[in-house]
């Protein structure tokens, strides 16, 4: 009953927040996206059958998929680490009623267990039971199949919430994570260590035999365990903090910029603020997966002739960072924007220095995407046209449209399915960045060739950059016009 109650309260908290009816039509676009994607899922659930029995003559489908399972679980596993939001409690109102510790502990443990998004790989796994774990064995076997992938994802959850509350999802441990699964990966490919056959053997023997299912149910138990031995150490909320790692002020040592005067200065506190605060440092180093982003693509015969995609492709990699930080680079101030309305900074000043700084975000995505020269001339000429488009065109629609997201954005929490500060706007602006020049690129490329079709966003480029005052002068402009917007929507997150 007790949990049923505290239950209750999450979700009338969570509808009676100020900014659940404003960021309403953000979730309705999610839900749009959700069914989409289940759709996916649900053919992909029963198509994977046909695609298993043709990979190999000498497995099964479902050895096939169990010998993926441990890379699916490691894989699962760091991605939760970074992405997975720590289910937060509001405790002392709690503290004073009489409520047993370990209520409170089972509920703060258990909670994720309830999301929908744990369970949405069951689209796939149920179908895939169905039409070829019963067709192959039993339908006892197809249970024991679910039942043994549920608790791999329960094992996942509770594992990366102990983890991340216990090591901190820091550099460390991205990079940490970053070398060990395209190592494991090399091994497996190089024939040196293979985890596809311990995978199988593995989960061949908990899902076939009658009493394998205690070994993920014991695993899940540990888990489970190990989360309740952290809570039990660190149950009051300034010892818990305390314990929490990870959340060191990161001090920069970036002086040098102040030689360069206010901009220089303004620069300097942008780049502490991303490296101070978990919200920006996590879209960091989220944003580094995207340098493999071109693998996609460019090792896909499907886009060897589809030049608007690789262009898209180009353009994204080369300007990553530029673009998940350009969108809201006015809202990453809106916790002090009161503040900066108030000193004696030019507005034309504090946009030349956001606008110096995606510039060298995207000179530092530019040179460290480089490597994918080796796939021809034709992504050379590609990345150098989106680079110049990028610094010359989306830079300025960036810094434009940057002034409509008028949503205050908590930088203490984690951007991984975070969608505070986010709006339908945010959308909106997306689109003409990201599809316009992929848009011209395959219309140009269809009507003349593909040399006309880059040459024209290049051109483009270098007349925003030739241009480049009477840009930012449009920008200014639409900062002033809607400054007191972005103030007053910054202060109702309050």
């Amino acid at each position: 009953m007790l949990t049923t109650d505290l239950l209750k309260q999450e979700w009338k908290k969570t509808y009676r927040a100020q900014g659940f009816y404003k960021n309403l039509a953000v979730s309705i676009l999610l839900g749009f996206f959700a069914l989409y994607m289940a759709a996916i899922f649900l053919i992909l659930g029963f198509s994977l059958n046909g695609i298993l029995e043709k990979a190999d003559s000498t497995l099964n489908p479902m050895q096939l998929f169990n010998g993926a399972m441990l890379y699916v679980l490691l894989g699962g596993l760091a991605l939760r680490f970074f992405m997975q939001q720590l289910n937060t409690f509001n405790l002392p109102p709690y503290q004073v009623l009489p409520i047993k510790r370990s209520k409170l502990m089972n509920f703060l443990m258990l909670k994720p267990m309830a999301s929908p998004i744990n369970y949405f790989l069951l689209l796939v796994v149920i179908p895939f039971a169905i039409k070829s774990v019963v067709g192959y064995y039993s339908i006892l076997t197809a249970l024991r199949f679910i039942l043994c992938f549920i608790f791999v994802v329960w094992f996942n959850s509770l594992m990366a919430a102990f983890l991340k509350r216990k090591f901190g999802a820091g550099l460390y441990s991205f990079l940490l994570i970053i070398l060990v699964m395209p190592g494991l990966a090399a091994l497996e490919y190089f024939k040196l260590f293979s985890l596809f056959k311990i995978s199988i053997v593995v989960f061949d023997f908990i899902i076939l035999n009658p009493f394998g299912l205690i070994v993920p149910m014991c695993a899940v138990i540990g888990a489970y365990l190990l989360n309740k031995w952290f809570f039990s150490t660190n149950f009051y909320p300034e010892k818990f903090n305390s314990k929490i790692k990870g959340d060191k002020t990161v001090a920069a040592d970036i002086s040098f910029l102040n030689r360069f005067g206010i901009i220089g200065e303004i620069i300097s506190l942008e780049i502490k603020l991303i490296l101070r605060h978990k919200r920006t440092k996590s879209i960091l180093y989220m944003s580094l997966i995207f340098v493999f982003y071109g693998l996609i693509f460019y090792t896909n015969k499907l886009y060897i002739n589809n030049y608007g995609m690789l262009f898209f492709a180009a353009m994204f990699i080369t300007g990553f960072l530029m673009l998940m930080f350009g969108q809201w680079v006015i809202s990453w101030d809106s916790s002090h924007f009161d503040t900066i309305l108030t000193k004696n900074i030019p507005v034309r000043t504090y946009l030349n220095a956001n606008y110096y700084l995606l510039i060298s975000f995207n000179i530092i995505c530019f040179v460290v995407t480089t490597p994918y020269f080796f796939f021809g001339m034709k992504i050379v000429y590609m990345h150098l046209a989106a680079f110049m488009f990028n610094i010359g065109v989306n830079i300025f629609l960036l810094l434009f449209l940057a002034t409509y997201n008028n949503r205050r954005i908590d930088l203490s929490k984690s951007s991984a399915m975070n969608y505070q500060g986010t709006t339908y706007k945010s959308f909106l602006i997306v689109l003409p960045i990201m599809f316009l020049p992929m848009i011209i690129v395959y219309s140009l490329s269809a009507l003349f060739s593909l040399a006309v079709a880059l040459w024209t966003l290049s051109l483009l480029g270098l007349a925003g950059v030739i241009f480049r005052n009477s840009l930012i002068t449009l920008c200014v402009n639409q900062f002033n016009r809607r400054k007191y917007k972005l103030a007053e929507g910054f202060r109702e997150g309050e």
